[in-house]
């Protein structure tokens, strides 16, 4: 029971991660303009993001414009894009595959280390997904820090850290927890089931040791005599002459003979 609550935790923990991680790929606030210094325009803003560029005023709502073509963005901003929608691919199919493993579904009856199995699997792929938006968000954190502190650039040049990155921190760890619940859980488990089959070591008892096979020696063979068959009476048809049977009296020639 504490098992299948745990699971539900977990599922939870990666879909707020997948929903996060879908609103960092899709918010124009990677970057955001810097008010600092001779930069002191503060009714204009301007973002960054993975997929477009906008512009917002006080009086007027945010325009935003495409990227025109892909070849002519940053490498980060490249990979970041990439990375992001394996991210999503990866969290989005380990969400599903942990559904069919739970304990309280049914998808897979009568099998509780096959349902193992199939979270530990989701529970990796949740965790590639939480590495996925990790790496872009923080290259991209990592470069905004570094152009910001670079002497060589203006101040109109530099951006701050937009809403985007954070929340992409945020679904990184969501997705982190769900992804160590699903796995930990489900590998603790298969240690719990393994003792109780376990034997215990204060018991006396000896391992068998297979002997190693003879070569085996040819043998005389021993003929056996058989019992030979009975002489069975045989039956004729024919009338016989000789006649054998016991009598008080004498016959004639036993008379003659005896004479």
């Amino acid at each position: 029971m504490a098992n299948s609550a745990l699971e539900i935790v977990a599922l939870l923990l990666t879909l707020i991660g997948l929903i996060g991680a879908a609103a960092s790929t899709g918010m124009p606030m990677w970057r955001v303009t810097a008010f600092i210094g001779e930069n002191i325009i503060v009714f204009e803003t301007r973002y960054e993001g993975l997929w477009m560029n906008c512009f917002r005023q006080a009086s007027i709502r945010m325009q935003c414009k495409v990227y025109d073509s892909l070849l002519a963005l940053s490498p980060d901003l490249q990979a970041a894009r990439g990375l992001m929608c394996c991210a999503l691919a990866l969290a989005g199919i380990g969400l599903l595959i942990s559904l069919v493993g739970m304990q309280c579904t049914s998808c897979i009856v009568n099998n509780d280390r096959a349902k193992r199995l199939v979270l530990i699997i989701a529970g990796t792929m949740v965790m590639l997904a939480c590495i996925c938006v990790l790496i872009p968000v923080s290259w991209t954190g990592h470069v905004i820090i570094t152009d910001f502190y670079n002497p060589l650039l203006i101040d109109a040049q530099r951006r701050e850290l937009g809403e985007a990155l954070y929340i992409g921190w945020v679904a990184s760890a969501f997705l982190f927890a769900g992804g160590c619940m699903f796995i930990c859980c489900n590998i603790q488990s298969e240690g719990k089931g393994s003792e109780m089959y376990a034997y215990s070591r204060n018991s006396d008892y000896r391992a068998f040791t297979p002997q190693p096979l003879l070569p085996l020696q040819p043998q005389q063979l021993v003929l056996v005599p058989q019992p030979q068959p009975q002489p069975q009476p045989m039956l004729s048809r024919q009338p016989s002459t000789n006649y054998s049977y016991h009598s008080r009296y004498p016959s004639v020639r036993s008379g003659v003979a005896y004479l």
